[in-house]
């Protein structure tokens, strides 16, 4: 998974530490650092992704984190 957020960013830390909370790891992308993710996600952030193109914009919580995970 991958967490699109930036740095100084205190929605981002709420989402990682829901994420850790959960036992889950996901890779941290700085979208500052790219034009084209900061044109995606800069309004959107903090985003989780996952490899198949699913993604799930904040705010989201342990609920709503569970049924992204597990759509079925």
């Amino acid at each position: 998974m991958i967490l699109y957020g930036k740095a100084d960013c205190g929605l981002c830390d709420q989402a990682q530490q829901l994420l850790a909370a959960a036992g889950l790891e996901a890779r941290h992308v700085d979208v500052e650092a790219d034009d084209e993710l900061m044109a995606q996600y800069g309004l959107r952030i903090p985003v989780l992704a996952d490899g198949q193109g699913r993604e799930l914009d904040w705010p989201f919580d342990e609920l709503s984190l569970a049924d992204w995970l597990h759509p079925d």
